[in-house]
């Protein structure tokens, strides 16, 4: 390596609430050689990190821009409200957006849902983050509703959460610069889709030309007389010498016994 060269290594973002944690161990296994550095990065500077070439590939949250990033979706995530454990809320398993019409229900900024509509009441401000809408709820201010990842991620003993079926789900996709597809994104790719090793959609490995391959169903066919004959002839061997152990075999045996007879018959001996 000269200089000028720089070894290989693999940039991975991830927004708040995924946890990438099973990709990576699975990356080190394959790729000891080449370390994967993590990237934590907001849900709306993604794409631009992205983009910008901060990272090779990243975790996010859909939509995003098709025209320059590629992306696979993963998974979509149950949309929860987070709620005081005294809340009336909390007594129940579910609940809809009409049931929080009452409510007041922050709004951060750097919420990830899709609303048309926001359910409950607005509250005086927007809180700036996630975590801070937390300490809002916390506080008795209001409720919030979020992906449930993000309910975990900043998961407080005074609070719980409860699923909430009407609201807008999130997506969370695998997505990377088109024009920078390259072979450690192809096999990070080939990791979260849980491609093996082995798998011949990974990294295409070199063809086998014809001529070298085995043709067992050929080498059977030919084999197969020779051992039909063998296994004959060892039975055959087997039984004729089981017959007289101190002879070479019962045929030379026979085939003695038989030419003395007909020594006798054909040729008489002369008297003295």
């Amino acid at each position: 390596m000269t200089g000028s060269e720089v070894p290989p290594s693999f940039r991975l973002a991830y927004v708040p609430g995924v946890t990438p944690t099973k990709w990576v161990r699975i990356w080190n296994e394959r790729l000891p050689g080449i370390p994967l550095t993590l990237v934590p990065v907001s849900a709306a500077e993604a794409p631009g990190l992205l983009r910008d070439g901060g990272a090779d590939a990243g975790f996010v949250r859909l939509p995003v821009d098709r025209t320059d990033l590629s992306a696979i979706p993963l998974y979509t995530e149950t949309t929860v409200v987070v709620v005081p454990k005294d809340h009336l809320v909390a007594a129940v398993d579910e609940v809809s957006a009409e049931d929080l019409a009452d409510e007041i229900v922050l709004h951060p900024l750097d919420d990830t849902l899709g609303w048309e509509v926001r359910p409950g009441r607005p509250a005086y401000a927007r809180p700036e983050t996630t975590a801070d809408a937390v300490e809002l709820v916390a506080a008795g201010v209001g409720l919030l509703v979020v992906p449930q990842s993000l309910a975990r991620l900043h998961h407080r003993r005074d609070l719980t959460y409860r699923p909430v079926l009407d609201a807008p789900e999130s997506r969370v996709a695998l997505s990377w610069p088109e024009d920078g597809t390259t072979d450690l994104v192809e096999d990070f790719i080939g990791i979260v889709r849980g491609r093996t090793v082995n798998s011949s959609r990974g990294r295409p490995a070199p063809a086998q030309p014809k001529s070298e391959r085995p043709d067992t169903g050929g080498a059977r066919r030919k084999q197969a007389p020779g051992r039909s004959t063998g296994a004959s002839g060892g039975n055959t061997a087997r039984k004729s010498t089981g017959k007289n152990p101190r002879s070479g075999s019962g045929g030379s045996r026979g085939g003695a016994q038989g030419g003395t007879k007909g020594g006798r018959r054909g040729k008489p001996g002369r008297r003295s």
